[in-house]
C-alpha cells in the first residue's frame, strides 16, 4: 500500500512582500548545533532566505543525491511518465556487475516492462541504480553518456557554478562533484516538477510490471520513515534523497514544515567510514539534519524587519506654511528570517537623504534610502518616499525668491555698478557744482573791480 505524505511546500518569495524596490542579502546564522558534515546549505523556502551554511560552495561528491538532476531530466523529456513503458534488459543491468551498487529489485523484472513512473519511484524511494541506468538508455535513446551530457547541459541553465556528472546515479568518480548550493539550486527546481515532492515523501511503495507479481520499495530516507526510522524519524521531514559512497559519506537533501514554515536543508559529506575503512553506524548526514531543523523551527521566525507604514526618519523643509518637517515612509515593506528573540530595536538602520527639502513635495516621491542591518549583517535596503504632499507657500516663496534675487551675483553685480555710477555721478556733480562756483566767484570778482573803477 502506497503511504504518501503531504508534498514540501513550493518557493513562495511572495513573503518577502510587496516591493521590487527593496533589496535583501541573505541572513546567516550560527546555530549551537554540531555539525559533522563537510558541506551544508540550509534555506529558508518561504522567503529564499539562506539560515546556515558550512562550506556550501566546496565541491564534494553527490552520490546518490544525483538523482535529482535524473529525475530532472527524465520528467522533462518524457511527456507522460505514467504510461510511458521500459523494458528492463539485462545488459543494462549488468554494466552495475561489480559496483556494490544501491538496487531497487528491478532484476526481477528483466524481460517485462515498467512504466517510467515506476522507474521514478525505484530512483527516488529505493535509490536504485538500475533504475537510474534504464532510465539513461531510455531518454538518452540508449547512450547513457547522451543523457549525461543533457544533465550537465540542464546544470548549467539552472545557474550552478561547481558541478559536473559523469553518471545519473552517483557512483564514486574523480569528476562527478557538486556542491551543497547548486544541489540546492537543483533541488528546488526539481520541488516544481510533477510528482517529485509526492515520490520523495513516499515511505513505501511496489514496482508492478507486466505480471502480477509486485515488489516492494521501502525508503531510505529514516526522516520519514516512522517504522524503520528509529530516532532518526522526524515528523516535520516531508521528504528528500539520500545518497552514501565511502568517498562522499553520508547525504541527505531533504524539505520539513512546521508551523507555517518550510526549510531545505542540504547535507553532505558526513564520514561513512572511519580512518580504520570501517563503517560508521551512525548516518551524520541524518543526525545534522534533524538537529538543524529543530533549531530553525525553534530558534528562527519571520519578522518584519521594514513597514511601508511606519515612518523610518524626518526630514527638514522649507517654504511649506507652518510646516518645518516632513516624514519619510520605506516604499514597500520586507520581511526576512530572524532569531525569535530580536527586538526591532536592535536593528541598526542607515539612512541615505538630503539635508534638507524644498516644498512642493509630493506624496509617493522618492528622497533617499534606508539600510537595515543586523548583528553587522545587512538584511536589505529600501527606497524612502515622502508619506504625505506638502504644498508650496506663494508667499514665502515670494519672500524666498526675493532673497535669492537680491542675493545673486548677477543682482549684487548691477548693484555694485549703479553705486559705481551713483559714486561717479556725485564726483562729477561735486566737480562740476566746484567749477561753477569757482567761475561764479570770478566773475563777482570782475564786477568788484570794474565798480571800484
Amino acid at each position: 500500500m502506497r503511504m504518501k505524505r503531504f508534498a514540501a511546500a513550493f518557493i513562495a518569495a511572495a513573503v518577502m512582500i510587496v516591493s521590487l524596490t527593496v533589496s535583501a542579502s541573505a541572513a546567516v546564522f550560527m546555530p549551537d548545533v554540531d555539525t559533522t558534515c563537510k558541506a551544508v546549505y540550509m534555506i529558508n523556502l518561504d522567503t529564499g532566505i539562506v539560515v546556515y551554511e558550512k562550506n556550501s560552495t566546496e565541491k564534494v561528491f553527490p552520490a546518490s543525491t544525483t538523482k535529482i538532476m535524473t529525475y530532472i531530466v527524465t520528467v522533462e523529456n518524457v511527456p507522460d511518465v505514467k504510461n510511458t513503458k521500459v523494458v528492463v534488459e539485462q545488459e543494462v543491468l549488468d554494466e552495475l556487475l561489480g559496483t556494490g551498487s544501491s538496487l531497487s529489485g528491478l532484476e526481477n523484472f528483466v524481460g517485462q516492462t515498467v512504466t517510467v513512473f515506476d522507474l521514478l519511484n525505484c530512483l527516488m524511494v529505493k535509490s536504485g541504480n538500475d533504475a537510474a541506468l534504464l532510465l539513461a538508455h531510455h531518454v538518452g535513446n540508449g547512450s547513457t553518456q547522451t543523457f549525461i551530457d543533457m544533465m550537465n547541459q540542464k546544470a548549467q541553465e539552472l545557474g550552478c557554478k561547481n558541478t559536473h556528472f559523469v553518471n545519473p546515479h552517483g557512483l564514486h568518480d574523480p569528476d562527478h562533484y557538486t556542491t551543497a548550493e547548486d544541489l540546492a539550486t537543483i533541488m528546488q527546481y526539481a520541488q516544481t516538477l510533477p510528482d517529485f515532492n509526492e515520490i520523495c515523501g513516499t515511505v513505501s511503495t511496489y514496482i508492478s510490471a507486466d505480471t502480477e507479481k509486485n515488489y516492494p520499495l521501502i525508503t531510505t530516507n529514516y526522516l520519514i520513515d516512522q517504522v524503520n526510522g528509529g530516532d532518526y524519524y522526524y515528523e516535520p521531514c516531508k521528504g528528500g534523497k539520500t545518497g552514501t559512497t565511502d568517498e562522499a559519506g553520508y547525504c541527505l537533501c531533504s524539505t520539513a514544515s512546521n508551523g507555517g514554515y518550510t526549510y531545505m536543508c542540504i547535507a553532505l559529506g558526513s564520514p561513512s567510514v572511519n580512518a580504520h575503512g570501517e563503517e560508521v553506524e551512525t548516518n551524520g548526514a541524518m543526525v545534522d539534519t534533524k538537529k538543524l531543523y529543530e533549531w530553525a523551527f525553534a530558534n528562527l521566525e519571520l519578522k518584519t524587519v521594514v513597514d511601508e507604514k511606519k515612518p523610518m526618519c524626518e526630514v527638514p523643509i522649507s517654504l511649506a506654511w507652518d510646516q518645518d518637517t516632513i516624514q519619510l515612509v520605506p516604499q514597500g515593506s520586507f520581511s526576512t528570517i530572524l532569531p525569535s528573540d530580536v527586538e526591532s530595536s536592535s536593528m541598526d538602520v542607515r539612512t541615505d537623504i538630503p539635508d534638507t527639502l524644498t516644498a512642493p513635495v509630493l506624496e509617493g516621491n522618492i528622497i533617499g534610502t534606508a539600510t537595515v542591518s543586523y548583528a553587522g549583517q545587512e538584511l536589505c535596503t529600501v527606497n524612502l518616499i515622502a508619506a504625505e504632499t506638502v504644498e508650496r507657500s506663494k508667499m514665502l516663496y515670494f519672500l524666498e525668491s526675493a532673497k535669492k534675487i537680491l542675493r545673486s551675483r548677477w543682482m549684487i553685480l548691477a548693484i555694485t555698478i549703479v553705486v559705481i555710477l551713483f559714486i561717479i555721478y556725485i564726483i562729477i556733480t561735486q566737480i562740476y557744482n566746484n567749477k561753477k562756483k569757482r567761475n561764479k566767484a570770478m566773475k563777482d570778482r570782475k564786477k568788484r573791480r570794474s565798480s571800484k573803477h
